[in-house]
């Protein structure tokens, strides 16, 4: 009897015992990524040298306009977008919907000054102040490459098209085999998205201020889902103009081109690219194209005129 009992007893424990263990899996399984993205950003952090407390931060109101995009919006769908937005676009982009159907003089410009890109498929896309996309204009091979994000979840933001994707994931394995922590943290953004952040930015700013850092909605690369802006744990993981003078800056501004990537707003191209310095924001135009603007010090409209 008395054997029986501890025989009992013993197969209670190995129960329990197992219960617990396979608990323990299923809640590791389930936080996986929170518990991965943890330690990177720990490593990544163990990396960098003290001194960087005292960092600029002009540009975090970028990353304050994102966050408070992805609290409002990050459970809508593109047509829940348009159905709330298409009629409530400001008059001065003369870009949405309706500006398809504004007149061209015979170059293809429009009463603003402004052509809508007919090829926004070319990895060699040029889109800015004066080439505009159309508002339903979405690439259909966006894919979530497989590098580390400064965040967690599902985003729109994630994706890129597949091709420059592929050479973000090359990008980042290097880095990463050369001790340079760099984190993803802005990808595609759909026309809306940019609508969103650009009223909200022009609101607290005004619109001209508003235009040096966003682009207006149809103007930006992030629609192609050819950019993708970066970030690191030596400026908090946000968008500083910082960045470029950090460690993990310089790799980027050193190497970016051997991936096909460059630069896309370069320091000293304000005047030609319409927008100020961004060290963070990386665009995919294949490696041939971009060995040859690194090599010249050039801007991609100076490389495509």
């Amino acid at each position: 009897m008395g054997r029986n009992k501890k025989r009992d007893n013993r197969s209670t424990r190995i129960f329990f015992i197992a219960a617990i263990l396979i608990v323990v899996m299923c809640v590791g399984f389930l936080f996986k990524n929170r518990i991965m993205l943890f330690f990177d950003k720990v490593v990544a952090g163990a990396m960098i040298e003290n001194g960087n407390d005292d960092m600029d931060d002009i540009d975090e109101n970028i990353l304050a306009d994102e966050k408070g995009m992805d609290d409002t919006n990050d459970h809508m769908d593109d047509d829940d977008e348009d159905d709330d937005m298409d009629d409530d676009s400001p008059d001065h982009t003369k870009i949405d919907r309706d500006g398809k159907n504004q007149d061209k003089d015979d170059t293809g410009y429009d009463d603003d000054g402004k052509r809508l890109i007919e090829d926004p498929d070319d990895i060699l896309v040029l889109v800015n102040k004066t080439r505009y996309l159309d508002a339903d204009y979405k690439p259909n091979d966006l894919v979530v490459p497989d590098v580390k994000f400064s965040f967690d979840g599902e985003h729109e933001k994630k994706h890129m098209r597949r091709e420059a994707a592929e050479a973000l994931e090359e990008f980042f394995g290097q880095a990463h085999e050369e001790g340079i922590y760099i984190f993803a943290l802005s990808g595609y953004r759909s026309y809306n998205t940019q609508k969103w952040l650009f009223e909200n930015r022009a609101n607290k700013v005004g619109e001209e201020e508003a235009n040096k850092l966003i682009a207006r909605p149809g103007e930006s690369e992030h629609q192609t889902g050819l950019a993708m802006d970066i970030t690191s744990q030596s400026v908090q993981f946000d968008l500083k103009t910082k960045f470029g003078e950090t460690k993990e800056g310089e790799w980027v501004r050193d190497n970016a081109h051997r991936f096909g990537f460059i630069i896309r707003f370069a320091k000293d191209k304000e005047n030609i690219t319409g927008y100020n310095y961004e060290p963070w924001h990386i665009r995919y135009v294949g490696k041939e194209a971009a060995k040859d603007i690194y090599d010249r010090g050039i801007a991609l409209e100076e490389y495509l005129k």
